[in-house]
């Protein structure tokens, strides 16, 4: 095989410019709405009522409150009393506020989503949306690209995983923060956008000049290889996810392969209940990922039942940009010993972020509550989910239309395949 399927490396979900709002591109995490009496997360098992008051504020008395927030309401008048331009807006106060307060917590995965940013970062799982189609990570000094989307403007003009984008449309953008930078990306399909962009062993800056589109990516796709292999692609975990690879295994599946190739690179996360499903296509049972809180409580989450693909053969394909949500089901393949990881190593984003929407649609607050592990409870924040079988894309093999990691994957399948023909039978 000497082409990318379906465009190669693939990039999960796009631009919106998508995922500033992420941290980072990645996400692993419950959306939580507000409910009377209390906020309800999403999740594989069934969930207990999240108290909006903790023990904490419970203990607290209100004369005690009264003073802890006396010096924000003394800031407040002051801006109101002083401040030179007048008059100031409110609600941009209060927005600023609840960033600043987010921010203190120290984690970058934690973040106050306003309400068009958290707009964005819906529309991203939904699949559709408007922009050059690229994951993208606003933790760094500059806004960088995770990974552009096949077909996508991205991808056509050349944009290339690890490149920072440090000019729009001619202006500077060092010292800028990296989600402005993004939101200055934004656009309507049909405009254009120029890009100046500093690429790793590039001796001097790059410039692209993109036409945004509206993106459509479907989460999950196959198709049929060379000698009788299937390939599953999965893009993100997102609302679509898990009925898009069920249909998918459905079609493959009817024309009996021999083993299956999954192909998680790229893919950036998305929803931790997602995650669980499309483990269970091809885990028929156990646990599928722990969720450890600060306290030291776990929560097991177990695989469901009548997974269509628990029995064949497997081969999973990862790279860093494989984070999060992929990682829970690249990990627990890989524990459970149903398959072998080719590629190179993960990304290594294992916490799980709650989405709370805050009231009158005034955007929503991530904030993260706990750290996932794998089945043999690995840990792998930070560290990442290291392959059986370790394979490198390098610029000439993109070049090329070369793809040695799906290759390696077929070519690793097969030798499993044609060794357990040859193993003595009872």
């Amino acid at each position: 095989m000497n082409k990318y399927v379906r465009g190669g490396l693939i990039g999960a979900v796009a631009l919106v410019m998508l995922l500033g709002s992420f941290s980072g591109g990645f996400l692993v995490g419950h959306f939580v709405p507000f409910q009377a009496g209390g906020i309800q997360p999403i999740s594989a098992s069934t969930p207990e009522p999240v108290p909006t008051v903790s023990p904490q504020q419970q203990s607290t008395t209100p004369d005690e409150l009264e003073t802890l927030f006396q010096p924000f309401w003394e800031a407040w008048g002051i801006v109101h009393e002083d401040y030179v331009d007048q008059p100031v807006d409110d609600l941009t106060l209060m927005q600023g506020a609840i960033r600043g307060m987010i921010d203190a917590l120290g984690d970058e995965h934690s973040s106050y989503m306003d309400p068009k940013t958290f707009e964005d970062a819906n529309a991203g799982l939904t699949g559709e949306y408007e922009g050059i189609g690229a994951w993208v990570d606003t933790t760094a000094d500059y806004l960088t690209i995770i990974s552009p989307i096949p077909g996508s403007p991205a991808e056509e003009v050349g944009l290339e995983s690890g490149d920072k984008i440090i000019g729009i449309d001619g202006d500077d953008m060092t010292g800028i923060d990296a989600e402005l930078v993004r939101q200055r990306v934004l656009g309507p399909a049909g405009s254009t956008v120029v890009l100046t962009v500093a690429r790793e062993g590039e001796p001097e800056a790059l410039e692209f000049t993109i036409t945004r589109e509206k993106i459509v990516v479907k989460s999950a796709s196959g198709e049929m290889l060379e000698d009788g292999i299937g390939y599953v692609q999965i893009t993100t975990f997102g609302d679509k996810t898990t009925s898009e690879l069920r249909a998918t295994l459905e079609e493959l599946l009817a024309q009996n392969p021999k083993g299956l190739v999954i192909d998680l690179r790229n893919n950036g996360g998305g929803y931790l209940q997602t995650s669980v499903e499309v483990a269970s296509e091809f885990i028929s049972e156990g646990v599928i990922l722990y969720e450890q809180y600060g306290d030291g409580e776990r929560t097991p989450y177990q695989a469901l039942k009548n997974g269509q693909a628990t029995e064949i053969p497997l081969v999973v394909l990862i790279n860093e940009g494989t984070a999060s949500a992929s990682e829970i089901v690249a990990g627990a393949i890989q524990d459970y010993g149903r398959g072998k990881l080719v590629g190179i190593t993960s990304y290594g984003k294992g916490s799980v972020q709650n989405w709370v929407p805050l009231s009158n649609d005034q955007g929503a607050v991530r904030v993260t509550i706990a750290k996932w592990l794998t089945p043999k409870e690995r840990a792998i924040h930070g560290e990442g989910l290291k392959p059986d079988v370790e394979v490198e894309i390098t610029d000439e093999d993109r070049q090329a239309d070369l793809d040695p990691q799906l290759d390696k994957a077929v070519e690793v399948l097969l030798e499993e395949l044609n060794g357990s023909s040859n193993a003595p039978q009872n």
